[in-house]
């Protein structure tokens, strides 16, 4: 969903309070007032105490209030910018909130969590966000805004003018004519600056790939989809196998596609790979014969959502030290009945929609509790069941390589116990492997050259 048709400028403020309950009330003023049935001051006292109980803050100097609400309106958004750093409990005088997102939402809006995940994704990244904060006035950073929600920010286009990309998207258009392919994937990280690259493919179905928002101009009717899947290395289209999982469960790629892909090293502004992919024959073994990849009751959003964050963990580790770690995905209550509690359940007793792996403020919350030992049981729909969770399922036959423990023999036993997906962090390689019907699919391989 777009975002950028809920924001207005005259909701886009300075900040001229000092800290968090004054900058609430400032957004509820230019936000919610002229709407006679919402309570200002209910909806602030109902704001700090979400506060109270969990924390709003993203990180780079951003915080994510949020509330929902009966109210015929789906979303109500104001954003505000503090020139000195609001003082925020507990974080220092070093870490203070510049920007501030202020979210209400009808109670009653299912794609409430994915708007919310959608805007921790957008101020991941901090060249945005630190565009924001540094425009000269409102009415340019209302423009960053809405363009970077958009998904299409404006910078410039140096990488255009560079005729080796001209010369590899000709060839490119060549090659996926030569061997009918029937789309083309765009690895956009290759790029540092914005350029439109569907242009020079206009018989073909473009997907962007991409760590963040889009660094490519989607404006144009070619672009089917941009597919989020972190950068993990300096490896060529290091995310193309993930990639490719993600369009299967969303539709946008068949099992039957030839894809033309092309990228090249992340942030070099320089494309100089082209590789044609063959999708029956990457992911054969995987489903063997069967084409639904996804369980039964898992959305692939959910899918996409625990492959992030275990991408995150296998590359960035938790406090400087490697992490193991297992998701179990699907078909929880089965999967349950084959569990044993290691420890007591940090998830028990909590709302379903503040233990929901799509709220992102669960992040850092899932990161903590990676280091304990025992796996995630996640829900189909994304609520966390348990962590610590020792699992007992049948012990069936099945051959794994050398180097590969329990945690990964424990994975692919409850795949085939169960209609789910395991997905495991390798604590000593950071490798990152996903698992179906027993079946093992390495999706990065953290270290290792070659390949993609």
């Amino acid at each position: 969903m777009r975002l950028d048709k809920f924001i207005i400028r005259s909701r886009v403020i300075d900040l001229q309070s000092t800290d968090l309950k004054g900058a609430l009330e400032e957004l509820l003023s230019v936000s919610v007032s002229r709407f006679k049935d919402l309570d200002k001051t209910q909806l602030l006292e109902a704001l700090m105490r979400r506060e109270d109980q969990m924390t709003t803050y993203l990180g780079n100097g951003v915080a994510l209030p949020h509330i929902r609400i009966k109210m015929p309106r789906r979303y109500i958004f104001a954003v505000g910018r503090s020139e000195n750093g609001l003082n925020y409990d507990g974080f220092g005088e070093n870490e203070k909130v510049r920007l501030i997102f202020l979210l209400v939402a009808g109670e009653g809006e299912k794609d409430y969590l994915q708007v919310l995940a959608s805007i921790a994704r957008l101020v991941k990244d901090k060249d945005l966000v630190d565009d924001l904060v540094g425009a000269n006035n409102l009415d340019v950073m209302y423009d960053r805004l809405v363009s970077g929600v958009g998904g299409a920010v404006a910078r410039p286009v140096e990488a255009e003018k560079n005729r080796t990309n001209k010369l590899i998207f000709r060839q490119a258009e060549k090659i996926a004519r030569g061997t009918n392919c029937s789309a083309l994937l765009i690895f956009g990280d290759t790029l540092t600056s914005g350029m439109e690259v569907a242009k020079y493919f206009p018989k073909f179905r473009t997907i962007l790939i991409t760590r963040t928002s889009s660094e490519l101009s989607v404006e144009h009717k070619q672009i089917i989809a941009t597919i989020q899947v972190r950068t993990f290395s300096r490896q060529r289209l290091s995310q193309l196998r993930s990639s490719v999982l993600v369009g299967l469960t969303r539709g946008l790629i068949r099992f039957t596609d030839r894809l033309c892909c092309v990228g090249g090293i992340s942030g070099s502004n320089q494309f100089d790979t082209i590789v044609v992919l063959d999708v029956e024959k990457e992911f054969q073994v995987l489903f063997n014969e069967q084409s639904d990849i996804l369980p039964s009751d898992v959305k692939p959003e959910v899918l996409e959502r625990v492959l992030a964050v275990a991408t995150e963990l296998a590359v960035e580790g938790r406090e400087g030290r490697p992490v193991g770690s297992l998701f179990v995905l699907g078909e929880a209550e089965k999967v349950t009945s084959m569990t044993k509690p290691l420890v007591m359940n940090p998830f028990f007793g909590y709302k379903e929609e503040d233990r929901n792996i799509m709220n992102p403020f669960m992040d850092e919350t899932i990161k903590e509790y990676s280091c304990m030992d025992g796996a995630f049981v996640i829900r189909g729909d994304g609520v966390v069941v348990s962590a610590g969770s020792l699992l007992h399922a049948p012990d069936y036959y099945h051959a794994l390589p050398s180097g590969l423990g329990s945690r990964h023999a424990a994975a692919a036993a409850i795949s085939l116990a169960c209609d789910c997906i395991s997905i495991v962090i390798s604590s000593s390689t950071g490798q990152v492997t996903l698992f179906r019907r027993g079946v093992r699919l390495p999706l990065i391989e953290k270290g290792m050259g070659g390949g993609y």
